[in-house]
């Protein structure tokens, strides 16, 4: 009985944000009215069609990583374009947990070969890291990420800054041994 009233609850949060008044909800709209479907069943095929696609659909990886950029690379833009502080501190957190994400993602091939689902799976993490109503990014970078780098901030600093100095050592070498006019 409790999932069934989640589900309800669910499927009312998701009616509700189908009827606020935007780009996206304003299509939906005159596609509703001219067809004479719901405007959830339409969003609910369109999702489906989307995870049959990124299950049995040969560009799956790109349509998922497509999902995961276009949309936060656009509103990111926005952001910048803004003067508060905000929306500016949300999309870079999506981006910082994006980035961890896809170097723990580095396998994929290996991944998807086991487990046939991964890009639906995938797809629904990126929509959850920054849909507003969910706002993952920002959960999982103060649960994970942002106590992780402030308990190790002085070890990564130390480090990021010998790798610095020998990069410069190494590049100063090379020119004196190689380049420098004697």
């Amino acid at each position: 009985m409790a999932a069934q009233q989640h589900l309800q609850k669910l499927k009312a949060d998701v009616q509700k944000k189908l009827h606020e008044q935007n780009g996206f909800t304003n299509v939906l709209a005159k596609i509703e009215a001219k067809t004479n479907i719901d405007r959830f069943y339409l969003v609910a095929g369109v999702a489906g069609v989307l995870a049959l696609y990124l299950i049995f659909g040969h560009f799956a990886e790109l349509v998922c990583n497509a999902i995961g950029f276009l949309y936060p690379a656009y509103v990111s833009v926005k952001a910048i374009e803004t003067h508060h502080k905000e929306d500016d501190t949300q999309w870079l957190t999506y981006w910082v947990v994006f980035a961890l994400f896809n170097v723990i993602e580095f396998a994929s091939d290996a991944i998807v070969g086991w487990f046939p689902i991964y890009w639906v799976v995938k797809c629904a993490f990126m929509l959850y890291l920054y849909l507003p109503m969910t706002m993952g990014a920002h959960k999982l970078y103060h649960k994970f990420v942002r106590p992780f780098v402030l308990k190790h901030q002085q070890t990564i600093d130390q480090r990021l800054s010998g790798a610095a100095n020998k990069a410069a050592d190494s590049v100063r070498n090379t020119y004196d041994e190689h380049i420098k006019p004697n």
